[in-house]
């Protein structure tokens, strides 16, 4: 059962998507919160596998809210999905380096998001890479700081940098060992290590750190 928190200061945006929640039989809704600081809180006393989160909130917003889950070790367990209204603005830039695992937009049909639930709460980013190559190219000298250095990438093996660039597509590692034939397992050792080589932070930064270094995505292949 994936436990999941909501966290939106609109109602008929926070109805739609308790509704969603609740029809499915493996998630679990812990809770609704209608800013950011009712929202730290529920967090820290429900503990959510994934927090669907508003960046727009009135007091504390979404990012105040994400920098400190991100800053919290005992909250390291909880995902958090941006939902937002606008596919690209500095504050989706803000919140994948604040340490969100992916974003969606409030009129992604209900199919998609609860398919981002569920790859999110596994472990997997959630990110179109042609979504985050227009965060680059808008953003790129914001987001050039936290670049891996070239010798970084030099470090990765070939198949390190092919996982590397699967993961760019969005896809999580079991839709990622279908393609290749390979067991879960495998894809998951290579991805880990070159999360390591690169210093990567988890996966929605690996994807960003793919579109900097230029790689060819397996889809546009």
């Amino acid at each position: 059962m994936i436990s999941v928190a909501l966290a939106d200061d609109d109602e008929l945006v926070r109805m739609g998507l308790r509704v969603l929640v609740t029809r499915e039989a493996d998630l679990d809704l812990v809770g609704e919160a209608v800013d950011g600081e009712s929202a730290l809180g529920l967090v820290r006393s429900a503990r959510p596998d994934v927090l669907l989160l508003d960046l727009k909130m009135p007091g504390l917003d979404g990012l105040g809210v994400l920098r400190a889950i991100a800053a919290d070790p005992a909250l390291a367990h909880t995902r958090v999905i941006v939902v937002t209204t606008f596919e690209i603005d500095r504050y989706v830039v803000e919140a994948l380096q604040a340490g969100a695992s992916g974003f969606l937009l409030k009129s992604n049909v209900p199919a998609e998001l609860v398919r981002a639930i569920r790859v999110v709460a596994a472990g997997d980013a959630l990110l179109s890479p042609s979504v985050t190559r227009r965060v680059v190219g808008m953003f790129g000298r914001h987001l050039a700081a936290s670049t891996p250095p070239q010798v970084a990438w030099d470090s990765l093996t070939a198949r390190e940098r092919e996982m590397v660039a699967w993961v760019a597509t969005g896809r999580s590692n079991d839709e990622i060992a279908r393609e290749l034939v390979l067991s879960p397992d495998t894809v998951r050792t290579h991805v880990s290590r070159a999360m390591v080589k690169l210093a990567a932070r988890d996966r929605a930064q690996l994807v960003v750190f793919a579109v900097q270094e230029g790689l060819t995505f397996p889809d546009a292949r």
